[in-house]
């Protein structure tokens, strides 16, 4: 869908944003970047100040503007599910690093696992209406770093075909993952020709610092033809100023410098705006994803990739709730409505997180998948042409007909291409709710991940690859546990 409908911000304003983050930039600029950084950087005109801070001239910021990676697609390993992430087209995702999985029936929060990973993949991998799966929790029955971020990655792509996103805390890691996925692709050519990974990099510690070791794994990734999603997340009222345009000011800058460290690694390198500003209550200093200042700030990042014509990725759908309810479902509807129809390319975190990113829950998928539907029916909008006017249906209708329209043709042809219908919200009228037993939707949303994961166990990767990845990677879920039970 395309949106863009919806703008928080006017033009003068997108200008005299982009104007403070280019003088933040010039006269402030980024500390602590690694000797790597600072080679390519200065060859290109950057200075360091008295301080130690990197220093972007305005001209080369303009300049790297000018050569940027632009209309790339962001591959899956099954082409129908490639994305065309530009202008103001509208995907949305999953991502986040959950620490805990919520129990649907008790609230209770307990450990993410390895199991997890790549139960959440094979779910959303069977979502009509969630594009694409970055890693959403961490496996934490795997304490090493290398294991997690190896298995990360293998389980994400072993679950689905969509588009996966994940990350690395080494570059040891990230080139052991590179291997792996050159095997599944079919060797280093085909991985480079459809890369069907990103990398998400948080390159930046807010406020304005370079964060050297996401910094090393950002030039691996880079090098090694992997589409990377340049991540700030300033927290307005924390790591970034209260005021939301002081936050969004700073999370242009930091964005704009990753962006000129790609280019000056591969000029035109497939980079993703990756505009992540979160919110604080000002009261606690508590992460408030789910309030309104949250849903503005993403649609302004949205106007801000719109107005340098780059894939922007940003944040929708972080409940505070703790499990889904009613608080949940009306801050996700309200976030994921207004930066969809603000155009937000790639929608992040929008499907089963909870409790302010702390944790996750499958049956929350199950009825995000549903908030997203709804959502995309209103990006859409409504079409006015010579039919959908209808004058002659009301004329047939009024004048000849049966003084209604159940069964005229148009609304026949209109059921399945107009309208959306909930695979798990309920419309049944209270009386027939009554008679089925008066279901919850949560209920439902329970039995449909019991159906997914008990039925749902792709094979996209072929036993001999997996073998092979299996005897040069410490894979630790056993193969048994990601296929049927044997009967």
């Amino acid at each position: 869908m395309e949106g863009g409908r919806y703008k928080v911000l006017s033009d003068a304003d997108v200008q005299r944003v982009h104007l403070a983050a280019l003088d933040v930039l010039e006269n402030i600029g980024m500390a602590d970047a690694i000797p790597s950084c600072i080679e390519l950087l200065t060859s290109k005109g950057c200075t360091i100040d008295s301080n130690g801070r990197m220093r972007f001239p305005r001209a080369l910021v303009e300049d790297t503007l000018a050569i940027a990676g632009r209309h790339f697609p962001l591959y899956g390993q099954d082409p129908q599910h490639d994305m065309e992430p530009w202008g103001k087209k509208v995907y949305y995702g999953t991502a986040g690093a959950a620490v805990t999985i919520v129990d649907p029936v008790t609230g209770a929060y307990r450990e993410s696992t390895a199991k997890d990973c790549f139960d959440i993949a094979r779910l959303v991998d069977t979502m009509e209406h969630i594009h694409f799966y970055q890693r959403t929790v961490v496996p934490r029955d795997l304490p090493d770093p290398a294991e997690m971020d190896i298995n990360t990655c293998y389980l994400s792509v072993s679950g689905t075909t969509k588009h996966v996103g994940t990350s690395w805390v080494h570059p040891d890691h990230l080139e052991a993952s590179l291997q792996m996925l050159h095997h599944i692709a079919g060797g280093e050519k085909q991985w480079r020709e459809r890369p069907f990974v990103s990398q998400s990099n948080c390159f930046v510690v807010p406020p304005l610092k370079f964060a050297a070791d996401a910094c090393r794994c950002l030039e691996v990734a880079v090098q090694g033809g992997m589409p990377v999603l340049l991540l700030s997340a300033g927290q307005a009222g924390a790591t970034a100023p209260a005021a939301l345009a002081g936050a969004l000011v700073q999370e242009v800058a930091e964005v704009l410098a990753g962006l000129v460290y790609v280019n000056a690694i591969v000029p035109g390198h497939p980079a993703i705006f990756g505009l992540w500003p979160f919110v604080s209550d000002l009261r606690s200093g508590a992460m408030s994803g789910g309030s309104p200042e949250q849903a503005l700030l993403s649609s302004a990042c949205a106007q801000m990739a719109h107005f340098y014509d780059l894939t922007g990725g940003t944040s929708s759908g972080i409940s505070d709730s703790k499990m889904p309810d009613a608080q949940s479902g009306a801050e996700k509807g309200y976030n994921h409505a207004l930066v969809g129809n603000a155009g937000a390319n790639l929608i992040y975190e929008s499907a089963g997180m909870h409790g302010s990113l702390l944790g996750f829950s499958l049956e929350g998928v199950v009825l995000d998948n549903d908030t997203i539907g709804a959502c995309q029916r209103t990006i859409r909008g409504i079409d006015i042409n010579d039919d959908s006017l209808s004058l002659d249906v009301i004329r047939a209708a009024v004048v000849d007909g049966p003084g209604h329209y159940l069964g005229s043709a148009q609304t026949l042809e209109l059921m399945q291409t107009e309208y959306i219908y909930p695979a798990i919200g309920d419309r049944l009228s209270p009386k027939e709710w009554a008679e089925v037993g008066r279901p919850k939707v949560l209920d439902r949303a329970i039995a449909k991940v019991q159906e997914v994961l008990g039925s749902h166990f792709p094979t996209h990767i072929p036993d001999a690859i997996d073998d092979l990845i299996r005897a040069e990677l410490p894979i630790r879920l056993d193969r048994s546990k990601m296929r049927p039970p044997a009967p």
